[in-house]
């Protein structure tokens, strides 16, 4: 698989200077072609050909489409690009997936807070009317206790005079 590149391209992406590139080219030490007044030299993958950059906005990355290697670079790219947007599809949907199963705990929880704070309301009006019953049953013995003993220190003091 080799793909074509203007020869700016070429000299970007292999990381040396445009007139190092162009001194290759006239010594012959990389395949090139000249269409339109333009140079381009063939990047072929089985060279050792540190890659440093991507072609930038204005120079050309042309892929030879009559060659099978062409179509092949073509293929993989696409195939590339859709394995990796499936897999950022599928890490989407574990993202909902965790969304929502975070939020069915907190659901779960705060109905579980709901029916405690009902209980703990329902407890505490029982338990205020429990404790007005004892009052008004204090009450009515206090003034049952004050009405016997007034009645015994009226009767003793009957006696005494």
């Amino acid at each position: 698989m080799s793909t074509w590149l203007n020869i700016r391209a070429y000299a970007k992406l292999t990381g040396k200077d445009f007139d190092e590139v162009l001194e290759m080219v006239d010594n012959g030490l990389v395949e090139h072609k000249e269409e339109d007044g333009e140079i381009f030299i063939k990047a072929d993958p089985k060279e050792s050909m540190p890659v440093k950059a991507e072609p930038t906005t204005g120079e050309v990355l042309k892929v030879d489409m009559e060659s099978a290697d062409g179509l092949q670079f073509v293929e993989k790219t696409i195939g590339t690009i859709l394995s990796m947007h499936e897999k950022v599809v599928d890490a989407k949907e574990e993202t909902v997936e965790a969304l929502k199963s975070e939020n069915e705990f907190l659901k779960e929880a705060l109905t579980s807070m709901q029916e405690l704070y009902d209980e703990d309301r329902r407890t505490i009006e029982t338990l205020t009317k429990e404790l007005d019953a004892t009052r008004e049953e204090l009450e009515f013995v206090k003034r049952k206790y004050k009405l016997m003993w007034g009645k015994m220190i009226e009767k003793h003091a009957e006696k005494k005079g």
